[in-house]
């Protein structure tokens, strides 16, 4: 397995600090809003990452925290005339819900900002008596950057080129500008702790390294975000654990891409701008992970509903060729059932070998397609989790398990279900859910069979075969009426006749 590396640009074999176990950690939400579906594309994406390192074998400490503190908060508190807390409540459930309707798994660790308070000011005080931070005469904490030499190589930036052009706050009681706020003094109505410093409370890049050394240790296997925040906030990060406990902090950092909309960056002025809820009221989340899986997790992602729409059309495709699949299998049990076929049926020698020659052909073809996707799937997903290559790969396998059922004259029972559950078991590898209908015939058939056909038994599947039987009878008689009418009865009772090039079945209406 290889895995890129934002902070040197290049891929790597990915071997973890501890043999067969993987510390990950990415930066879950500031809880003031409903997250957007740039958010949404990389907890997917990091999703995926981790569900690849599960079935590849690691043993996987995952951890997200919740940023329950924040300006962000407190100003939308005193404009809802709220409290903080009630805010950062509000919607930090509501993010655990929306991330369960992606099918994003829960985190093992999912700890809140406003609980880690202790671990915060013991970094802070450890970095103060290393002479890395300083406390200003009022009352905030503040980190000295100049202070560590290796500042800037997480987001590949250098200290002196961050004087021009970057966005720092005046603020005179810090000795360097490029300082940031370790602590920050309570102010009048806002939530504060008891610290040496006096009231007040974490700055945000504070929070996630304390959280990182308390519950993964470090350093750490990965850790990850959006590409927003490779700077400042994970540069800041590192640089705090780099001094605070001189063990390194994470082994590789992945942020993902950019997510636009119809090729625009997502604004609310443009009016582009959607909350993850708000697509899910329109689209299911299986489609939603289907699109951003067609793109590389650290490649720039166009949203638009016409590509949603088009996913969502994609796995009703793969569930119609799994389901296709598995009515092919419960057909052909006994390997040696044959479709009826009229030169199997009048004994011509030439054409049953002709049959049984494509039948042949055709099984050695999806055969061969089943090791081609499994083994392409596994190689895209250790290319640096190349999701692209991968569904690229079990859509190679839907063509060809269509391919067979239209060529093949007789099924394999268990290839029909070995492509089945490859494509079934690799899409839900990458967290998405093919939707595949488990139909049973009603009841009624059994009764539709007696009164049309005398049927003495009561299996369900049975009295469908002796339906379809019937029928096709009628057809090769050139009995269209009665065709016609066992059709209508059956309609009747909610099913329908799929006559395909291997045969007829019955489905719900």
């Amino acid at each position: 397995m290889r895995i890129y590396s934002s902070q040197t640009h290049s891929k790597t074999d990915f071997k973890p600090i501890d043999s067969g176990r993987v510390r990950m950690y990415v930066c879950g939400p500031t809880v003031y809003d409903n997250i957007h579906i740039g958010n949404a594309r990389t907890f997917i994406s990091f999703d995926v990452i981790r569900r690849w390192l599960i079935a590849s074998g690691y043993e996987v400490s995952f951890a997200q925290n919740l940023t329950d503190v924040d300006d962000k908060i407190i100003n939308r508190a005193n404009e809802q005339g709220r409290t903080s807390e009630a805010v950062a409540e509000e919607f930090s459930q509501r993010f655990i819900e929306v991330m369960r309707a992606v099918n994003v798994l829960d985190p093992d660790i999912r700890p809140r900002a406003t609980k880690e308070i202790g671990p915060m000011i013991g970094m802070i005080k450890s970095l103060i008596e290393q002479g890395h931070a300083y406390a200003a005469e009022n009352g905030d904490v503040y980190f000295s950057v100049r202070s560590d030499e290796r500042y800037g190589e997480v987001s590949g930036r250098k200290i002196d080129d961050l004087m021009v052009g970057a966005r720092i706050e005046e603020n005179e009681d810090k000795r360097d500008p490029l300082d940031f706020a370790l602590w920050k003094a309570a102010k009048p109505g806002e939530p504060s702790w008891p610290s040496p410093w006096g009231a007040g409370r974490p700055g945000w890049h504070t929070e996630c390294a304390a959280m990182v050394h308390r519950y993964l240790g470090v350093p750490i296997d990965i850790h990850g975000g959006g590409s927003d925040l490779a700077f400042p906030h994970h540069e800041n990060e590192c640089a705090q654990a780099h001094c605070a406990w001189h063990a390194g902090f994470a082994n590789i950092w992945m942020h993902t891409g950019m997510l636009l909309v119809d090729g625009e960056k997502m604004s609310k002025s443009l009016g582009n701008f959607y909350t993850l809820a708000e697509v899910l009221e329109k689209h299911s989340g299986a489609a939603l992970r289907l699109l951003m899986a067609q793109t590389h997790y650290r490649s720039p992602l166009d949203f638009s509903w016409e590509r949603l729409a088009g996913a969502e059309n994609s796995l009703a495709r793969v569930a119609t060729s799994v389901e296709n699949l598995r009515w092919a299998a419960h057909k052909a049990q006994d390997d040696s059932t044959f479709i009826e076929h009229s030169s199997l049926a009048d004994g011509d020698a030439t054409g049953a070998c002709d049959v049984l020659s494509t039948t042949s052909e055709a099984a050695s073809e999806l055969q061969r397609a089943c090791e081609c996707a499994c083994a392409d799937f596994e190689s895209h997903m250790n290319d640096d989790f190349n999701t692209a290559g991968a569904v690229a790969a079990l859509f190679s396998l839907v063509n060809a398990a269509n391919s067979y059922l239209e060529t093949a004259r007789f099924f394999d029972a268990s290839l029909c279900e070995q492509a089945a559950d490859i494509l079934l078991d690799r899409f839900a590898t990458l967290g998405i859910e093919v939707s595949v209908r488990e139909e049973e015939l009603p009841h009624e058939l059994v009764g539709l069979a007696k009164r049309l056909l005398g049927f003495a038994g009561t299996d369900i599947d049975a009295a469908a075969t002796a339906l379809l039987k019937a029928r096709s009878e009628a057809r090769a008689d050139k009995d269209w009426s009665r065709a016609d009418a066992i059709r209508n009865e059956l309609a009747g009772v909610g099913v329908v006749v799929e006559d395909t090039a291997t045969g007829s079945r019955l489905k719900r209406a």
